[in-house]
């Protein structure tokens, strides 16, 4: 750094002079560092080195080619037999040390992964996914076995779980002790385990809420095999569905409840329009009350038409929580209603009715306001009742069953949805998580990759092949 210093300024001092003597100077600047590294670090030096065989201490150095660090050690770091107690690991300048503190098991091929967690100094570039193998045996082992995981229930990769081999191939393994293997799934479901040896596991999938390693509680995220899969078995190819038993519990939480408002009021579903309000051809017709209702008669509400005629084929009905009620009726495509709601139809805890009888004026909107839809199926299978799902977001907008390989709705509202099939195996319409302790494994869905866009008034073809 001194002598940059001196550099420079002899560099000024010599240009003042050239300027005196009308000689021209070219522009001053301090000297440049270079161009920025971008490579990650290197390893120069392994003692013992990589692939040892007969390995008998319990140290590892490793030296590289420039200053590194470690960051996120814990949440990268994978070795493979997991150790029962993690060994320690420590950095200094360019070198990194291992010390295990486990006895190391005879006859056994171990690897460290350190994932994303080794870094340069200075630009922080990563050395991805380094490993360092040895073996206490007279061999490296090298099977492998790799595979997928999606979430059963989206037919989505989550990132977040890990992959777990159990040499015990007892059933309760998983539920009481560590896995002898692990490793993790990359952004599209995928893994792969390296250096096995010739034996018969069972495998599993976890997301590991407490950190146990252990399938201990029925909202984990959990996914497991029907069969022991062997390690030697060539072009082997593992698909997991994952799920959880069951959802957590959120009961317990406590919610503040609000004083009833003195005054009886509700609000409707309805889209504001010119003429009156516009219902929608596929949904109810829905109020909400700010106050739950003690008193609902079903008797006095009255539909009718622009007649004021009564129109019979109408149910109401109230939720589990006495705030909404719902009209259903088979409403007719540009048509007007009277909604006629006397004002002691409903009362509340305090004793409140309704300050007035309402009349609403209900416009029901065109079947051109929808699109229309054709979809034909290939390799779908029937006989394990297909469900069709659309989705806005992560949300369930829409849901039918398929009874042939083409299925069609002329009154389909536009939107962009995500197209997900799922196969109901007992036709009970829903989605059904898997079960661990009876060898359940869940319902599968599918979700296509390519969104459908419905445009009003317009026909939507698809061919889908799954």
């Amino acid at each position: 750094m001194k002598k940059n210093i001196l550099v420079f300024l002899s560099a000024v001092i010599t240009c003042y002079f050239l300027i005196t003597l009308n000689f021209g100077c070219a522009q001053i600047s301090a000297p440049t560092g270079g161009a920025r590294d971008s490579l990650p670090p290197r390893l120069v030096k392994a003692n013992p080195e990589p692939n040892t065989l007969n390995f008998k201490g319990n140290k590892i150095t490793l030296s590289f080619n420039e200053y590194i660090e470690l960051q996120e050690l814990q949440s990268n770091l994978i070795i493979s037999p997991l150790q029962k107690t993690n060994p320690t690991i420590n950095y200094n300048l360019k070198t990194i040390s291992i010390k295990f503190k486990d006895t190391l098991l005879p006859n056994t091929t171990y690897s460290i992964n350190f994932g994303n967690s080794i870094r340069d100094v200075h630009e922080s570039n990563t050395l991805k996914d380094f490993t360092y193998v040895f073996s206490t045996g007279n061999i490296i082992d090298s099977l492998t076995m790799e595979g997928n995981v999606v979430m059963a229930e989206s037919g989505k990769p989550d990132s977040t779980l890990m992959v777990m081999l159990y040499r015990n191939t007892v059933d309760s393994a998983v539920l009481k002790t560590k896995p002898d293997y692990i490793t993790k799934l990359d952004g599209q479901g995928n893994f792969k385990f390296n250096h096995l040896p010739n034996a018969d596991f069972n495998i599993y999938v976890l997301k590991d809420g407490d950190g146990r390693k252990t399938y201990n509680s029925k909202t984990e995220i959990f996914a497991f095999d029907d069969s022991v899969v062997y390690s030697s078995q060539t072009n082997m190819f593992i698909r997991l569905f994952a799920y959880a038993e069951q959802k957590p519990d959120n009961s317990k939480t406590t919610v503040l409840k609000a004083a009833p408002e003195k005054k009886l009021k509700y609000t409707t579903n309805l889209s504001p329009g010119l003429a009156g309000q516009i219902q929608d051809l596929l949904q109810t017709l829905d109020l909400a009350f700010n106050n739950p209702l003690k008193k609902f008669d079903t008797l006095k509400p009255i539909l009718a038409d622009t007649n004021y005629k009564p129109v019979s084929n109408f149910t109401l009905t109230i939720d589990s929580t006495r705030k909404n009620i719902s009209l259903a009726t088979a409403w007719q495509p540009e048509s007007n209603y009277y909604f006629i709601l006397p004002k002691e139809t409903v009362e509340d805890s305090l004793g409140n009715i309704l300050p007035r009888s309402d009349t609403i004026r209900i416009i029901t909107k065109r079947t051109e306001d929808y699109g229309r839809i054709v979809l034909r199926f290939s390799n779908i299978e029937l006989a394990k009742h297909p469900v069709i799902q659309f989705l806005e977001g992560d949300n369930i907008k829409f849901s039918y069953p398929i009874i042939a390989t083409e299925w069609s709705n002329k009154l389909f509202p536009p939107g962009e949805y995500t197209i997900r099939i799922l196969y109901d195996l007992n036709n009970n319409g829903l989605w059904d998580p898997g079960n661990y302790s009876k060898k359940i494994q869940p319902e599968k869905a599918i979700t296509l990759p390519q969104k459908l866009a419905i445009r009003a008034d317009w026909d939507n073809e698809r061919d889908i092949k799954l």
